[in-house]
């Protein structure tokens, strides 16, 4: 675990966004936590009396992490606050806990050298590298954009601010939290839910691993599919492709891999990879993911300038599922392209309409559609 840990936190400086993954794939809750104490302890401000080099840790565990969640629940959309923090507490503080030892132990070195005085402008370049950790612990863990993230980062700070006004309050009421008689009727009655948010980050490994483990054989296309949904969902390109890409060399019929591989391709600019990828899932099955391979596929047309093909798939898409609103765009953009600007504003009206009646849970994927339709469509007007 130590061997491990030290890794983990030495690949925190160097390649941030890769070892966030392996936090959550191999990091041990147990070891972060213990560093951030020891990074904590070695600060010279932790010279505190009462032990108060706990306090960044217990800050970061009852304010800071759950004040992340809470953002990424509203603004990522993950799903219920309670879902939220039984999924992704424990992995979320983990990555939290290491984030801070490697923001903060470079700081306990240098503050040991240099004057007092000094300490305050030591102390904001190591809350950007902090800040900069957790937009990739953040971005990683929810799977959202770089602006959902660096929001959610942006925001997170405020539920410190909150601590620090109420903690008086707050530290009286630890002060009766603390006593071993409420500790152990919490455990006693409580022990199975404290549990549960421990559980979140075991599952996560005990899945990785497992398919890790079937990946091994080399006939087994489906792990290695699989693996590459999971660092498609982190934004790890690069590794997600190559297990795709292991996947279609296993089976070459294997249709999701294709068509995964055509979906980053274009994500990364890679416009004829991403047609020839999307092509092979068109012969392979034309009405792949709910026909959605024609939408991807008309987008990709229109992005490399075959209008005539765009708009060919997104009219059989459009015919087929009449109230997406990112099709409709697509379409919309094509005959504007076109030169049809009358059938372009009705579509964009269309893509609007969609969106607008679209369920509240898909509202995060609509909106933005929804957003560039009125647009090019008040530019029509004008």
């Amino acid at each position: 675990m130590l061997v491990e840990g030290l890794k983990l936190l030495v690949g925190l400086w160097r390649r941030p966004a890769a070892a966030m993954g392996a936090v959550l794939d191999r990091g041990s809750a147990l070891f972060a936590l213990i560093a951030a104490l020891a990074a904590s302890w070695l600060l010279p401000t932790a010279a505190a009396p009462r032990l108060g080099f706990f306090l960044p840790v217990v800050a970061l565990a009852l304010a800071y992490v759950p004040g992340v969640l809470l953002l990424g629940a509203l603004f990522g959309r993950l799903g219920s606050l309670g879902a939220v923090f039984q999924r992704d507490y424990s992995p979320l503080l983990t990555c939290t806990a290491m984030a801070w030892t490697a923001a903060a132990a470079p700081l306990a070195v240098v503050a040991w050298l240099v004057p007092a005085e000094a300490l305050p402008w030591l102390a904001a370049p190591a809350a950007l590298g902090f800040a900069a950790l957790m937009f990739f612990a953040v971005r990683t863990l929810f799977g959202v954009g770089s602006g959902a993230a660096a929001g959610i980062v942006g925001l997170s700070w405020v539920p410190l601010v909150a601590a620090a006004f109420l903690w008086g309050p707050i530290h009286y009421l630890l002060g009766w939290l603390a006593s071993p008689f409420f500790l152990l009727y919490a455990w006693y009655f409580l022990g199975g839910e404290l549990s549960n948010l421990g559980a979140g980050l075991r599952s996560r490994q005990g899945f990785h691993r497992m398919l890790e483990a079937a990946a091994i054989n080399p006939h087994d296309g489906d792990a290695q599919y699989q693996l590459g949904l999971i660092h498609q969902q982190r934004r790890q390109y690069t590794e997600a492709a190559r297990r795709f890409r292991n996947a279609v060399a296993i089976d070459p019929e294997a249709t999701d891999a294709h068509f995964q591989l055509g979906k980053i391709a274009r994500e990364q600019g890679r416009i004829e990879d991403a047609l020839a990828e999307f092509e092979t899932v068109l012969r392979q099955d034309e009405k792949h993911n709910l026909s959605e391979i024609r939408r991807d596929l008309g987008g990709a047309y229109l992005a490399a300038g075959r209008l005539a093909d765009a708009r060919r798939e997104l009219e059989i898409y459009t015919d087929r599922r009449p109230y997406d609103p990112e099709g409709l765009c697509y379409y919309g953009q094509t005959l504007e392209a076109l030169g049809d600007a009358a059938a372009a504003r009705e579509m964009y009206g269309r893509a609007v309409e969609a969106a607008r009646s679209a369920p509240r849970y898909r509202r995060r994927v609509t909106a933005p559609w929804s957003r560039l339709a009125q647009k090019r469509a008040s530019r029509l007007k004008g």
